[in-house]
């Protein structure tokens, strides 16, 4: 693609970024046969060769972007499923990231967008204001017809029915592993994930542990910015990226690290990309330093004896996060961990497709997250599996929210097939309210 930046405009490394990516782009139009809002709306401007030619316009006339632009640029959902496609390499990721920067900076949203945006950014990232959210979301559901706005709605909608108790094991602290140490690593519990499900975290240090691993939660680590980030919102997205910055590297020169291990795919792509993030910062050395040893569980699990176990008896579908295998491009690891741990595995049609999660995207744009999650649940339902499982917690509460079948992270299923519990969603309830396990 041919772009006409003025070495001025280019003197701005955000904007020679850009132009690198644009000038990459060859007009194949691959991507749209992998994008989910152009299966949607079929629309070519909701999709990723579309919004580039918005986004080359905006920037390349310096221009305060139109509501038109806004509409698509906020309609895509960052599952990045148009780089795996991408014959040219595209790296849309930073493009459409430097857009929502780009539109937070000088486009003035209308009152009810400003204000819904405002709020998640100071709920989400942060357990505690995460937790009273959803006590209220859940006293206010039966109040739900009452809200104009099918945003409002959603977030009704999007709390649990059951909020999990506060878990010790997300404060800082250190976990002796179970025999001699064969790594220490340090792992990300995140923001979200502490307030919606803390087994996850739990079933983390478990297996690990178990594993061989001496595990640290770092003082000072917390949310990873990712939320923030995908709303342009970067000065509030690097503050948080630099406290874990600091929190993990602390911890490098202390006693070392051999990884930091992240059990949620969309906070582990963002992490990885911490040296794109912070590469005109002083923190550039540091930044680099994190994202180099940045892991998800199942890489991590993958350099580990992981033991093969006897047969479960017991279906799993895949879910393949968006963040997992276009984000991190990892795509076997989590099925042959599964696999070894004695699960029979099964994958839905267009696994590449997205389930309309995307971090906040479900709140923001419900109708066609709606959509893309109907679609999902169906492909996952047909094949009839006992349990569903996922390595992102955005994707298990938004296919969770419209099945009956159990979702798990992938993690509590490998710890619970080697010597953990098991896991509560696999729990039932009777006429009596008793759990009834499903019988492996």
């Amino acid at each position: 693609m041919q772009t006409t930046f003025t070495e001025t405009q280019l003197q701005d490394p955000a904007i020679r970024r850009s132009n690198e990516i644009l000038r990459s782009c060859v007009h194949c139009g691959f991507c749209t046969a992998t994008c989910p809002t152009y299966q949607v709306l079929g629309d070519e401007l909701d999709s990723p060769r579309g919004r580039i030619y918005l986004i080359k316009d905006m920037l390349e006339n310096e221009r305060v972007p139109d509501e038109k632009t806004v509409k698509h640029i906020d309609r895509c959902l960052s599952c990045l499923a148009c780089m795996t496609t991408c014959p040219s390499g595209v790296h849309y990721m930073h493009l459409v990231d430097h857009a929502r920067e780009y539109i937070e900076n000088t486009y003035r949203r209308p009152f009810s967008d400003r204000a819904l945006r405002w709020v998640l950014a100071q709920i989400l990232p942060y357990p505690t204001r995460f937790r009273w959210a959803l006590v209220g979301a859940k006293l206010g559901r039966p109040l739900r017809f009452l809200m104009p706005d099918a945003r409002l709605r959603a977030m009704l909608d999007m709390a649990p029915k059951h909020i999990p108790p506060v878990s010790r094991n997300d404060d800082p602290q250190s976990f002796a592993p179970k025999g001699p140490r064969v790594k220490r690593v340090a792992l990300m519990t995140g923001c979200a994930q502490k307030a919606l499900n803390t087994d996850i975290n739990d079933a983390t240090i478990r297996i690990l542990t178990r594993l061989g691993c001496e595990v640290v939660v770092a003082d000072g680590a917390g949310c990873c910015g990712a939320l923030t980030h995908h709303m342009g919102k970067s000065r509030e997205s690097h503050t948080a990226a630099a406290a874990n910055i600091h929190a993990w590297v602390r911890e490098m020169d202390g006693d070392g690290l051999d990884a930091i291990v992240i059990n949620t795919s969309g906070c582990g792509t963002t992490v990885k990309d911490y040296g794109h993030m912070f590469r005109n910062d002083a923190l550039a050395a540091d930044a680099e330093r994190v994202s180099a040893i940045a892991m998800d569980i199942s890489e991590l699990l993958m350099q580990l004896d992981l033991p093969d176990s006897e047969d479960q008896d017991l279906t799993v579908a895949y879910h393949a996060a968006c963040s997992l295998q276009h984000g991190q491009k990892i795509k076997t690891f989590p099925k042959d961990l599964l696999k070894r741990a004695g699960f029979e595995v099964v994958e839905p049609a267009d696994s590449h497709l997205c389930c309309g999660s995307a971090g906040t995207y479900n709140l923001m744009q419900p109708e066609i997250s709606a959509k893309l999650k109907q679609r999902k649940i169906k492909t996952l339902e047909v094949k009839k599996p006992d349990v569903i499982a996922a390595g992102n917690i955005g994707c298990m509460m938004q296919i969770g929210s419209g099945t009956n079948i159990p979702v798990l992270h992938t993690v509590e299923l490998l710890d619970w097939a080697t010597g953990g519990p098991e896991p509560r969603a696999l729990q039932r309830k009777d006429n009596s309210s008793a759990g009834v396990p499903i019988l492996r």
